[in-house]
C-alpha cells in the first residue's frame, strides 16, 4: 500500500509538472502572440501617422532655419555696427595723428627754410624781403623818374 501512495504521490507530482508546463507554454504562447500583433500595430500605425511625423519634423525643422537665419542677420548686423564704430575711431585717430604731423611738418619746413636763408646771408644772397624790398624802392623811384621827365 506504501507503493500505492508513493505512485499515486509521484503521479500527482507528474501531473503538476505537465499541467505547470503546459500553463507556461500557454503563456509564452498568448504573451508571443500579444509581441506579434503589437509590432504588426506599430508597423500600422508607423505607416499612417507616418507622413504626418514627416511632416512635423519639416515643419519644425523650418522653425528653426527661421530662428537661425535671424541670429546669423542679427550677429551679423552687431558685427558690423561694429566694424562701422571701430572704423570711425580709427579714422578719427588718423585725422588726429595727421593734423598733428603736418604742424610739426610745418615746424620743420620753417625751420629749414630759416636755416637756408641763414647760410645765404652769410654767403651774401639776399633773401626774398630783401629783393622785395628793394623791388618796392625800385617802384618808387621809377615813379619819381616819370615825373621828373614828365616835368622837362
Amino acid at each position: 500500500m506504501a507503493k500505492v501512495a508513493a505512485k499515486k504521490v509521484v503521479a500527482k507530482k507528474v501531473e503538476n509538472t505537465v499541467e505547470s508546463t503546459a500553463t507556461v507554454l500557454t503563456d509564452v504562447k498568448h504573451y508571443s502572440r500579444q509581441i506579434w500583433l503589437a509590432g504588426l500595430g506599430a508597423y500600422a500605425k508607423a505607416g499612417k501617422e507616418g507622413l504626418g511625423y514627416v511632416k512635423g519634423l519639416v515643419s519644425a525643422g523650418e522653425g528653426i532655419e527661421r530662428e537661425g537665419k535671424k541670429l546669423v542677420t542679427t550677429q551679423v548686423e552687431a558685427a558690423n555696427s561694429q566694424i562701422d564704430s571701430v572704423k570711425q575711431t580709427v579714422s578719427s585717430n588718423v585725422s588726429s595723428v595727421k593734423s598733428k604731423v603736418e604742424v610739426q611738418f610745418d615746424k620743420i619746413e620753417k625751420l629749414f627754410d630759416r636755416r637756408v636763408a641763414s647760410a645765404l646771408n652769410r654767403f651774401g644772397i639776399p633773401s626774398r624781403q630783401d629783393v622785395d624790398a628793394l623791388s618796392a624802392k625800385l617802384d618808387v623811384l621809377n615813379a619819381l623818374v616819370a615825373r621828373v621827365a614828365k616835368t622837362q
